[in-house]
């Protein structure tokens, strides 16, 4: 595998595994009625992902010229 597909695949690995763990440690409420959730994995794991096809789109444009 060319090191430019390694870098677009680990951006997809990246998004996965931030889905992954949002899922994993999930949200609680506290005494309060706060909720308490690692949102933060949700935007990183979309950008990540979008990252990625791009990247795998143009690969592989570059790579039919």
């Amino acid at each position: 595998m060319e090191t430019k597909f390694k870098i677009a695949t680990s951006f997809l690995a990246i998004g996965v595994l931030c889905f992954l763990l949002f899922y994993l440690i999930g949200s609680e409420i506290d005494e309060s009625g706060y909720l308490h959730e690692p949102f933060f994995l949700l935007p990183v794991g979309f950008i990540s992902i979008i990252i990625s096809m791009i990247l795998y789109v143009l690969f592989a444009i570059t790579k039919k010229k």
